[in-house]
């Protein structure tokens, strides 16, 4: 038990004092969690509408994909990119591997179904009258989205602040694809790994700390925009 209250001590010092080491593994963690969110949802959004909207053969089928996809474990992500960026892969010559540019595209591959589907059940709530007084109105097929993304956008910013929730939290893409290089691709869970792994538990408290900090920002977040929501 003083163990423990030791080490919850100690990082909490080391949170306080603002330790440099500890301030660049949040900063990657966070840069490369905002830029893999932001670049699904610009694509898993309008893919959201396309998919609800359109009449597809075999639409069924591809939601069914999708919501499997939900669960799409971070190894199997880590491993499929990797073997596309390693120097024997197809992208080998763009030397991606181990880079933060490589967490970014398998961080985007493991959350683009979360904002997808998301917004397809967001946008599935919304009633089809504001789409047809809209067409009725003479807007085009842009303008009648637009009018659509206004009423359902607090189920589409939860659907981007769920995407996020995800993959800050995730180990095995970062891990896997960006080598946990200190300084540089080292995130708040696989410096937390790391640490366990040396039996240096301060950095790695301190890092849980921050965390859940984070993740408890996020879903304050997420439950707010639901009550407005419902408003």
């Amino acid at each position: 038990m003083a163990f423990l209250f030791d080490s919850l001590l100690s990082a909490c010092l080391l949170i306080w004092s603002l330790d440099p080491e500890l301030v660049n593994i949040v900063w990657v963690s966070l840069k490369v969690s905002f830029f893999s969110t932001l670049i699904a949802s610009i694509v898993g959004i309008p893919t959201g509408f396309f998919i609800f909207f359109r009449d597809l053969r075999g639409k069924r089928m591809v939601i069914t994909v999708l919501n499997t996809l939900l669960a799409l474990p971070t190894v199997v992500v880590g491993l499929f990119v990797y073997a596309f960026i390693s120097r024997r892969g197809i992208l080998g010559a763009l030397d991606l591997l181990y880079t933060q540019r490589a967490m970014v595209i398998g961080q985007v591959i493991l959350i683009l179904p979360v904002v997808t589907v998301f917004t397809i059940s967001a946008i599935s709530r919304i009633d089809d009258r504001y789409r047809k007084t809209a067409m009725t109105l003479g807007a085009g097929g842009l303008q009648t989205a637009l009018v659509i993304f206004r009423e359902a956008r607090f189920g589409i910013v939860a659907a981007v602040i769920a995407a996020f929730g995800r993959v800050i939290a995730e180990v095995g893409v970062a891990m896997m694809l960006g080598g946990n290089a200190k300084g540089f691709t080292r995130t708040m869970t696989t410096a937390m790994a790391l640490e366990y792994d040396k039996g240096e538990f301060v950095l790695s408290v301190a890092l849980g700390i921050v965390l859940l900090a984070v993740s408890f920002g996020v879903n304050m977040i997420f439950h707010r925009v639901q009550g407005r929501a419902r408003i």
